[in-house]
């Protein structure tokens, strides 16, 4: 959680499930995502910025490494 600038309303999310079925009709696997409700949002204040809610994995990967090899303390 944080603290919003004066003015700004936070977008709300809304969580999406799916069944993936292979074929023959047996659940293959179950998938979900987070997406934002696009219309709470205002041209001009809010509208044009894109934030991403998840990191690669190869990203997470390589900060791992840079701070084991710089000893950075990971929180």
């Amino acid at each position: 959680m944080t603290t919003l600038p004066e003015g700004h309303n936070a977008i709300g999310v809304k969580w999406i499930f799916k069944t993936k079925r292979n074929a023959e009709g047996e659940i293959k696997k179950h998938k979900a995502r987070l997406v934002a409700k696009g219309y709470k949002q205002q041209y001009g204040v809010d509208y044009e910025d894109v934030f991403a809610p998840v990191a690669r994995i190869k990203t997470v990967r390589l900060m791992i490494s840079l701070a084991a090899q710089k000893r950075w303390k990971i929180f």
